[in-house]
């Protein structure tokens, strides 16, 4: 392992220009999204599984955007590289007509039908009535979220990162601190419990849509024109910005379905089981803020350096990201296993959900530097390069044909505890990271999408 790039300050500088903003807001994210949990799980194993399955909705719909918005973002980046604004605003347009109509999907589906929905996941009744009174509130932000996403994913293709985190950060605090006065009914309002935290989220998401149109336009971006002009896109185009992204839309479909089958057999397992997943995602996720913050700045950079021609630079940045992903990942490992026991103190658990989410704690540490990896070769290398159907064939491969029969048969066939099961899905991680080291190697998956 290479580390003598430790040495090259302009890359680190670069590297951590763009990280550090994206990996603090992930952090602010987090840890209030584990806020939320926490005051949430005051209220019992129910409630706490209710707004974790009610999630997995959003959560499907969140990585479709994502792969809408991070295919667009291939363009948006290397546009930039090569200085051509006009075309980024078309893209911009773009990717708010079709996330925006996805949104409009989910918000129906969330709003009419919570019951079947829930109904997948879990046959509690009591936990499919609580998340469905969560789900036909929280459903009516969807389009803001939508538009959101599109003017987060092109600002951090440009670079103004700053932006998305002071409106994402703001929304949060306001979503936390109204979920809080709701959910137990402080300064005179009533205690709504669940309601009340899908209220806060509600309002949180739709405030980042506003902060976020106000700064574009109050500190001059490129983006802060009349928005028809974002629309004035032809058909050619269109279609070749789709060649490349509707793969990508597809890999975040078919992968979301694959984690919210896992998460369904998770909740088949047992309502405490559910529950200690959902505990330990929160931990999950916060232990991922220092990754997403270097898989995005490689993506970037990777893009940038592509745009402007410089196919070999692209290489390297993906190399000596993946080094530094791999360290910081047995860093954070060693961190999750100090922290069990500190963090299991703090939910309102049964004896058997509180082992659950300390055996969990166990497996997350020892496979996130292979998950890492995976992010790192994915987001950064092949994504960034406009890889995206090769990265599609592969997400498809390694999640349905090892992931979900891995869970199935752990938990249905040799009925396992969660931790285990959770444990065999990591099979899929494994191969995965494999088939995108060769394809990394390979150099196949750099493609110039605005020059040739």
């Amino acid at each position: 392992m290479n580390l003598s790039f430790l040495k090259d300050r302009v890359f680190l500088r670069e590297v951590l220009t763009i990280a550090l903003p994206i990996s603090f807001q992930q952090l602010i994210n987090a840890s209030l999204n584990m806020i939320d949990v926490l005051m949430v799980g005051q209220l019992g194993e129910a409630s706490i599984a209710a707004l974790g399955l009610s999630n997995q909705v959003f959560f499907v719909f969140i990585l479709l955007l994502f792969g809408l918005t991070s295919g667009m973002a291939i363009f948006v980046a290397q546009f930039w590289g090569k200085g051509e604004v006009e075309p980024i605003r078309k893209v911009l347009g773009m990717s708010i007509a079709i996330t925006s109509a996805i949104a409009l999907i989910f918000t129906l589906i969330t709003t009419l039908f919570p019951h079947r929905v829930l109904g997948f996941y879990t046959e509690d009744p009591e936990v499919i009535a609580i998340g469905s009174r969560y789900l036909r509130i929280v459903g009516l932000s969807y389009i803001a979220v939508a538009i959101a996403t599109s003017y987060i994913a092109t600002l951090r293709s440009i670079k103004l990162i700053k932006l998305t985190v002071i409106a994402t950060v703001c929304a949060l605090i306001f979503k936390t601190t109204l979920g809080y006065i709701l959910i137990f009914g402080h300064f005179g309002f009533p205690a709504l419990g669940v309601e009340g935290a899908a209220i806060g989220t509600a309002s949180g998401w739709t405030l980042e849509l506003i902060l976020l149109i106000s700064l574009v336009y109050t500190q001059k971006t490129p983006l802060a024109v009349n928005p028809l002009t974002f629309f004035t896109f032809d058909f050619e185009f269109f279609t070749r910005v789709l060649k490349t992204t509707l793969p990508a839309l597809a890999n975040e479909l078919f992968w979301s379905f694959g984690i919210t089958t896992y998460n369904a057999i998770y909740a088949r397992i047992g309502t405490d089981s559910i529950a200690a997943v959902n505990v330990n995602a929160t931990i999950e996720e916060l232990g991922f803020v220092v990754f997403m913050g270097l898989g995005n700045a490689c993506a970037v950079m990777v893009g940038n350096r592509i745009g402007a021609g410089k196919k070999d630079e692209a290489y390297e940045t993906v190399r000596r990201v993946i080094i530094l992903s791999i360290l910081a990942a047995w860093a954070v490992g060693l961190l999750v296993l100090l922290a069990r026991d500190t963090v299991i103190g703090w939910y309102n658990l049964s004896p058997s959900g509180t082992y659950n989410v300390r055996m969990l704690m166990l497996a997350m540490a020892c496979v996130l530097w292979v998950r890492m990896f995976n992010f790192c070769t994915f987001i950064g290398a092949l994504r960034a390069g406009g890889d995206t159907r090769f990265a599609l064939f592969m997400e498809i491969c390694s999640i349905w044909l090892i992931g979900v029969p891995a869970a199935y048969i752990g938990a249905f066939v040799l009925e396992l505890p969660v931790y285990l099961v959770y444990l065999m899905v990591g099979l899929e991680e494994v191969a995965k990271a494999f088939v995108s080291f060769w394809r990394f190697r390979s150099r196949k998956w750099i493609h110039d999408l605005v020059n040739e």
